[in-house]
Order: structure tokens, then sequence, then C-alpha cells
């Protein structure tokens, strides 16, 4: 009777050892970056594909805290944030996704804004619940490393996101990119919320607006958008 109560357990183990070696054996054939992020005074090891402004977002799928999947595709034609942070229980991180949960209240409603990080679904929705965020998603990449692998953040031999910053517009575009230099320091926040409401203020032609008009009305908007002033806190949580 007690063997066949183990049995489970041990084929549970097998299953983790098995996608444990799979994943180290992807791991290596992972295209390697080696000069763009730094931790302290080293640079570090990012894996996987470097993505840049004006190319396709890549597709990928991540799970919300209770393990469903959750993909890019599910966001279609609407205008994207995607705040990525090595661990909601540090300093910067703690402090960088509160920041931008704060900020969807002043956003229209046709935007998403993503967090994700490579925690686990149980210690987001811990951290979520602790610190009352709950207007953006807080999404994990703990199980497939799909997103971090296919936007060439995974940083080797640490099993962590590089801090970083994607805007994804309603044409599934990347309209903006920031790796942060050190990923002990906070992304340029302003700058990117600047981009993202320029892109939701983008006016389409109608019958009564010509496509001449429509493009110089946008023009005007994001240079009003872009030209506001700056207030980064310089202060750095270490």
């Amino acid at each position: 009777m007690n063997k066949m109560k183990k049995l489970p357990a041990i084929a549970l183990l097998s299953s983790v050892f098995m996608l444990t070696t799979i994943t180290e054996v992807v791991a290596t054939e992972l295209t390697e970056t080696t000069n763009l992020v730094m931790a302290g005074t080293k640079y570090v090891t990012l894996l996987g594909n470097q993505v840049n402004v004006g190319e396709d977002a890549p597709n990928f799928k991540v799970v919300t805290e209770s393990f469903s999947p959750v993909t890019l595709a599910e966001f279609k034609d609407k205008s994207i944030l995607i705040s990525v942070v090595p661990s909601l229980d540090t300093g910067v991180c703690s402090i960088q996704t509160k920041r931008f949960n704060d900020e969807v209240a002043n956003l229209p409603s046709d935007v998403v804004m993503l967090t994700i990080s490579n925690d686990l679904p149980f210690a987001q929705k811990r951290f979520c619940k602790t610190e009352k965020v709950e207007s953006i998603k807080v999404l994990s990449d703990a199980v497939w490393r799909d997103f971090g692998q296919n936007y060439g953040l995974l940083i080797k031999d640490m099993g962590l996101l590089t801090r970083a910053i994607f805007i994804i517009d309603s044409d599934g575009k990347i309209a903006y990119k920031e790796l942060v230099a050190n990923i002990s320091q906070h992304p340029d926040y302003d700058t990117a919320l600047a981009k993202l409401k320029s892109l939701s203020l983008t006016v389409e032609p109608t019958d009564d607006l010509n496509e001449s008009e429509a493009e110089t009305l946008d023009t005007k908007v994001k240079t009003k958008v872009e030209s506001e002033p700056k207030t980064i806190n310089d202060s750095t949580v270490k």
C-alpha cells in the first residue's frame, strides 16, 4: 500500500527532472548577447533573440496567478506596455510595478499594461495582494520561459528576466524598447508613458477629417506629449 502511494511522487520528481534537463538543453542553443546589460560592474549574458523597434512583436505564452495561459495574441488591436522585472520581491522591481499600476487610471481604455517576471505565480499573487496591485496584469514566464527567449531577456545562469520596457502598437509592431543598462536601476518611466500616450492619441481619418488633416493633428498631439516636462525620479534602489 505504501509503495503505491509513493509512485505519484516518484513520477512527479521524474517529470521535474526531465523538464529541468530539457530547459538546460534548450538554453544552450539560444543566441547569447553579452554587451547590453550590467549587474553591478559586470556584464550579464542575455539568452534569446533581441528584437528591435519597428519589427513585428513576437508572440509569447505566459501564465496568470492561477497558471492559466495568456498569449500576446489575446491583446490584438490594442496598445500594450510590457514592464519586465527580474523579481517582484526586490525594491526597484516593486516600485516599478506599483508605478505602472498607478498610471493605468490615467490611460485610455484601449491600452493594456502588463508586468512580466520569472517569479512563480504563487509569489506574484502574494505580492499583488500585499501591495494592492489590482490594475495592471501581472504574469509569470516561469513555466516555459517563452517570453524571455523570444525577446532576448533571459539572464544566463540566473534564470531571471532583465529589466526592460516594451511598447507594442495596435498593429502588433514594437514601437518602443528600453533595456535598462544596469538591472539595479529604474527604467525611464516618463519617456515610456509619453510614447504610450502618443500611440493612444493617434487620430484615424473619418468622413469629416481627411487623411492629410488627420496626420497634421496627430503630429500636433505627439509633439505636445513629447514636449511635456519630464519628472523622472533619479533616486535608485540598490
